[in-house]
């Protein structure tokens, strides 16, 4: 398997860093940390739903996932400045 095939790699609700890469690759620096924290949660699931290779389900979802994935995506933020 090569690394090009890890983008079409199927992921769900427990992998909160390859959301938060994907979200990231989406809005970029658009997002700071401020503005991440203040996503409502309907919004930020929104997002992940439409991620491509996402098989999650919004009744899959909960407040524990979505929060990881926020401070996920902070710190991938972080990491990128």
């Amino acid at each position: 398997m090569s690394f090009k095939d890890f983008d079409n790699f199927p992921f769900g609700w427990a992998d909160h860093e390859d959301i938060a890469m994907a979200l990231y690759d989406r809005f970029g620096d658009e997002m700071d940390q401020g503005k991440i924290y203040r996503i409502r949660f309907t919004d930020l699931l929104t997002w992940i739903l439409e991620i491509p290779n996402f098989t999650g389900t919004k009744e899959g979802s909960t407040e524990e996932h979505l929060e990881q994935i926020q401070a996920k995506w902070v710190y991938e933020w972080r990491e990128n400045q």
